[in-house]
Formats: structure tokens, sequence, C-alpha cells
């Protein structure tokens, strides 16, 4: 049975007050269909079903052209099925045809995320490429329009670090409160990064490396170093050949520094999801 407060049907007369007062609040996917075209019809049920899953952070509007014609003229509907997206009180985008699920999902996904998850997408780009002082003008203006949101604070903390103001990341960490998500990761790259700062420099440590790779102290401080350049597989992959030669050195700091690195790359990293797994057979 259809949940009638996410998904609803529209006619020209409640478009309005159903459609677009509605997406002031919650974004609208509004879906022009007719049983008596059957691709309509199954995507239709598609939709019913996926929408739901957002739990009311989209809505799905049906527009039956067999019923009202009038809103499939207004907004220029030339076949079926045939998406509108009503946000903020304006159409803000529209897909012609059926949808594969994973496009719908993409879509859905894009329309409900957080305004945080935006910004950490966003932020990706911007680090990806190294330019840290555009996605810090980013995060001091999302702060400015946000000033409570801690999200930000937290990748502004991180940003900080990478682009080498450490002071400034320390005073960011200071006020942000213990139990915020993500706050482990600036914390656990600031507390790498101040480290890095006080070992010999990466060139220095590699020739030592090279001259004497048995050496577990020489691959710890190349671990960290590695970190703090961003170049993390070859921080891990040092880390993990610690914990493999000797449990017992530094406390067990090979298997400690991989947890740290962890924390460093976060939630969903590939990279981490992968030496964890390696982590966890060596020692089971």
């Amino acid at each position: 049975m259809e949940d009638q407060a996410l998904v609803f049907a529209v006619t020209a007369p409640t478009f309005q007050t159903d459609v677009i007062e509605r997406s002031k609040t919650v974004p609208v996917l509004l879906l022009f269909w007719a049983e008596q075209d059957s691709p309509s019809a199954e995507f239709k049920l598609k939709l019913e079903v996926l929408v739901p899953r957002y739990q009311g952070k989209v809505l799905l509007g049906l527009v039956d052209v067999a019923q009202d014609q009038a809103l499939a003229q207004q907004l220029r509907v030339q076949g079926l099925p045939s998406i509108r997206i009503v946000q903020g009180g304006q159409l803000v985008d529209q897909r012609e045809g059926l949808q594969t699920e994973a496009a719908l999902k993409e879509m859905l996904d894009r329309l409900t995320a957080s305004s945080s998850d935006v910004l950490r997408d966003e932020l990706a780009n911007y680090i990806a490429n190294g330019d840290y002082e555009a996605a810090l003008t980013v995060l001091q203006a999302s702060i400015t329009e946000e000033p409570r949101n801690q999200a930000f604070r937290v990748e502004l903390a991180d940003v900080l670090i990478l682009n080498g103001d450490l002071e400034d990341a320390r005073q960011v960490l200071g006020g942000i409160p213990e139990e915020t998500e993500y706050l482990e990761r600036p914390q656990a790259r600031l507390e790498l990064a101040e480290e890095s700062a006080s070992l010999s420099s990466i060139a220095e440590l590699r020739e030592k490396y090279a001259a004497e790779p048995e050496d577990l102290e020489v691959r710890y401080q190349l671990s960290v170093r590695e970190c703090g350049e961003g170049n993390y597989e070859a921080s891990l992959d040092h880390a993990m050949s610690i914990l493999q030669a000797d449990r017992e050195f530094r406390d067990d700091i090979g298997r400690t520094t991989m947890l740290r690195i962890f924390s460093v790359l976060g939630k969903g990293s590939e990279l981490a999801t992968r030496y964890r797994r390696q982590m966890f057979n060596y020692m089971h």
C-alpha cells in the first residue's frame, strides 16, 4: 500500500499546494505515467518502492496523464515515463524515458544528500587536485552560513592540516565537541603531521631504508613521513612490515600506526579496507 505522506497523486488543481509548496521543504519527484502505457506503469511501481526508502527526504508525486493532461502540457512532457524534479518551489531537473535503477539512486542520493555530504564531495575534488586554498574558501563560506554545523569545522581542521596550518587546525579542533562525527580523522592527521615534522626529511629516510631495510625504527619513521606526504599506501606498507616483523617492537607500533592511518583515510576508504583485511588475516 502506498504511503500517502510520501507518494501521492497530483493533478493540475493540486499542483501548487501538493508540489510547489511542499517542495520548499522537501524535494518532489514528479512522475508522468499512464496505466495504458506498460513501461511507465512498471516504472511507477519501481519508484513507489524506491522513494519510501529515503524515509521522507524526497516525495513522489504521480501524474496520470490519461486522467489529466493539463499538467503534462504545462510542463511540456513529450513522452512517458517522464520525470520532473521540483525543489525550493522551482523546477530543477528533468529526465525523459526509462531510467536504470542505478541512475535513479544516483539522482535520489544527490537530492537527499545533507549539506555536509554535498560539501564533502566538493572538497574531495579540491583536495584531489591539491587546491587547499579553494577548499578553505568554500569551508569558510559554509561555516558563515551554518555556524553551528560542526561537520564543517571538522573538514576545516582537516584541510588546514593538509595545507600545513597546524596551529590554526589545533585551535579549530579545540572548539569541536568530542562526540562530533568524523572528528578522529583530523585528530589523527594532526598527530601524525606533528610527529612527521619532527623527523628527518623523507629523502634522508628513504636513503636510510635503502641501506638498512631491516631497521624497524627507520621503517616506522618512514611510515609516518609517507603519511604526512599523502603517500598512504607506502605508509601502510611500512607499518604492515613492522607488524609482521616484530609485534613487540615499540609496543606493537606497526599495528597501532596502521590504525592511525586508517583514521586519517576515513570511513569508506578502499585502501583502508584492503589493508585492514590484510592486518586481520595476519593477526588471526
